[in-house]
């Protein structure tokens, strides 16, 4: 591809893209808020962040299988495929507040299940254009430091629709009670099936010049020879589990006015969301701040230093949810920004986000150490490992349910305790 002649319909289509995949995936926790207060669900944490589960779970079984459609396929058809699925999902939990309202099976609601395969098909989605998005951006920019600024934007811009989207929902939500619907954000729904309707057709008429592929044959075996990667593939397991789950189980403590903070339940749903909005921006930020230090501080230190601060702040948050401290918030579209009386746990957990996010690079840029013309099939790996993202909230939940809210953040000790070590000593390059 010249590198003087950027197709920036492509680049704008991909930018987009980028930006759906937080918006897609951080629908699932929110929303989850309204399905918690639903009849047979009736305020448990568990239920509530099963839908954030599924959308997870989709990456185990795609992660892997993501690069291989792009082997086989090439990148343009793979992200077609990647934007027809993510359609169909949506529009499955958008059907979810029309069939099977009111009916059960066993004791749940039906139509939770219909919005649950939504969330495992959106998964799929999001776990193929996760795979494709960074390297097709790259190869319009042309590869090297032109491809890398686009990348770096595109990142940006997803970490943007990652902090509306909560921030959105909760606004939409407004009081929750059991008669609150889905249906009730279809709004932000309708938004995600037209982007992916319009970036589908857009996609099928832009010209794509597709790279040479590395028909690689290696097995997963072959790189887990590598002690390091193996212990990296743990790290990213907890570490997505961490990210989603900080805010997630905020979200939802906030949200509850009966056993989590106490605040007014025909606010408490809008609150809930921006403080978690606030989570993501704060990512935003140090991803930005990240790309200056990067080059002159190891992945190693960024690591370690931002792992053990994480630790400190949730070990003092789980012990401060009874002190209070003002915070700039939203409450509604009527009401709009306010600054009201909040746990200081709240402000010390949305501070996480600084140091959350670094750590997706750092453990990848550790663990891919060495790893050479393996380093693809190990991409594969990390992706299926996103399935932490579902899995720890749910503990978490577990436990919100059986004891208390900040007990749960025990797990997201033990998961960054684990990240430090790995930051420390467990990255060191050996073979197994």
């Amino acid at each position: 591809m010249n590198k003087n002649k950027i197709n920036w319909v492509a680049v704008l289509t991909m930018m987009f893209l980028f930006g759906m995949i937080s918006f897609v995936t951080n629908l699932a926790a929110p929303i989850g808020v309204i399905w918690k207060q639903a009849p047979g669900i009736e305020g448990s944490n568990f239920w509530g962040m099963m839908g954030n589960m599924m959308n997870f779970l989709a990456y185990l079984f795609m992660g892997l299988p993501a690069g291989k459609l792009i082997t086989n396929l090439g990148y343009k058809k793979t992200t077609l495929i990647g934007v027809a699925v993510g359609f169909c999902g949506v529009f499955i939990q958008f059907l979810s507040g029309k069939i099977g309202v009111g009916s059960t099976l066993g004791t749940l609601p039906a139509n939770f299940f219909v919005y649950l395969l939504g969330a495992f098909i959106c998964g799929f989605s999001v776990c193929i254009l996760n795979t494709v998005v960074n390297p097709m951006l790259n190869l319009l920019g042309g590869g090297g430091n032109r491809g890398n600024q686009l990348v770096q934007i595109g990142g940006t811009f997803n970490s943007l629709t990652g902090t509306l989207t909560p921030m959105l929902i909760g606004a939409l939500i407004g009081a929750v009670t059991a008669e609150t619907q889905i249906a009730d954000v279809n709004t932000v729904l309708y938004i995600a099936m037209g982007v992916f309707a319009s970036v589908f057709a857009i996609l099928i008429f832009v010209p794509f010049v597709e790279p040479e592929q590395d028909k690689n044959n290696a097995s997963v075996k072959t790189v887990l020879k590598y002690r390091h990667l193996v212990f990296g593939v743990i790290a990213i397991f907890l570490y997505v589990g961490v990210e989603i789950g900080i805010p997630s189980t905020l979200n939802f403590f906030l949200a509850d006015s009966d056993k989590g903070a106490g605040l007014d339940p025909s606010t408490a749903a809008s609150i809930a969301g921006s403080v978690a909005a606030m989570y993501w921006l704060l990512m935003l930020c140090g991803r930005f701040t990240s790309s200056f230090i990067s080059g002159k501080v190891s992945s190693r230190t960024q690591l370690s230093v931002t792992s053990a601060v994480a630790i400190a702040l949730v070990i003092c948050a789980m012990f401060t949810s009874e002190v209070s401290i003002n915070m700039p918030v939203l409450k509604g579209f009527s009401e709009g920004f306010a600054v009201m009386s909040l746990p200081l746990s709240a402000l010390l957990l949305i501070l996480c986000g600084l140091c959350t996010s670094v750590m997706w690079g750092t453990i990848f840029n550790l663990s891919v150490e060495g790893l050479g013309k393996h380093t693809a099939l190990a991409s594969g790996l990390f992706m299926a490992m996103v399935v932490g993202g579902g899995v720890l909230p749910l503990v978490q939940s577990a436990i919100a349910d059986s004891v208390s809210y900040m007990s749960s953040y025990w797990v997201i000790v033990a998961a960054l305790a684990y990240i430090l070590w790995f930051a420390v000593l467990g990255s060191k390059v050996k073979k197994a």
